[in-house]
């Protein structure tokens, strides 16, 4: 074979798999149950499940800018309602980045969608459309992540405040998160404990 074809050859072999490999990681996977005794007495505020290491990936990026983007890229939010009072209440939990610097307001927020049923519910978020997401010095990387348990009127719908807590509690979820780079897309099948049938959608 002529030496300049085997160089061609052998550089768009290496070029297929490059193009096609996804850049996510799993920032959190939390399962627990959540109580009306929880959200009155986490601290430092109500309604909150905080998500620190280890259930926080160790080995999160510190610059979320270089040399891979994600910064840019999306958040793919699944959300397991593995328990949930009868009843359809509105329910959502707010996802919020808590950085190790911040500016402005000094963190941000984007959330799951709004439930009323058990069952799994997935979305991905642009990382450049949530709320307060330039609040966020990305460059110096995430310490925690907050996640808020609201009613369907989101805002400041925490359901601590609800006179029902009966339509909330007690409840049980799985949520798990994915960064997924700038321009590329979210691949299941790297996700690990995801069941069989969802690891092998494209």
């Amino acid at each position: 074979m002529d030496i300049r074809a085997f160089v061609l050859l052998t550089s768009s072999m290496l070029a297929v798999p490059q193009l096609a490999r996804a850049e996510q990681f799993v920032l959190f996977d939390a399962t627990f149950t959540y109580t009306h005794e929880d959200a009155l007495n986490s601290k430092p505020s109500k309604s909150h499940y905080y998500v620190r290491e280890p259930l926080l990936n160790p080995d999160r990026p510190k610059d979320w800018t270089s040399p891979v983007d994600y910064r840019n890229g999306t958040i793919h939010i699944r959300t397991e309602v593995l328990e949930k009072p009868a009843g359809g209440e509105p329910t959502t939990w707010s996802i919020c980045y808590i950085p190790n610097k911040g500016q402005k307001n000094g963190y941000g927020c984007t959330g799951t969608v709004i439930y009323r049923e058990k069952g799994v519910y997935e979305q991905d978020v642009p990382m450049t459309k949530f709320w307060e997401n330039d609040s966020i010095i990305w460059t110096e990387g995430i310490r925690q992540m907050d996640l808020v348990m609201k009613d369907g009127s989101g805002g400041q719908g925490h359901v601590h405040k609800r006179g029902d807590p009966e339509k909330f509690f007690p409840t049980k979820v799985r949520i798990t998160v994915i960064q997924v780079s700038a321009g590329a897309k979210y691949d299941p099948s790297l996700v690990p404990g995801l069941p069989a049938k969802e690891a092998t959608k494209k």
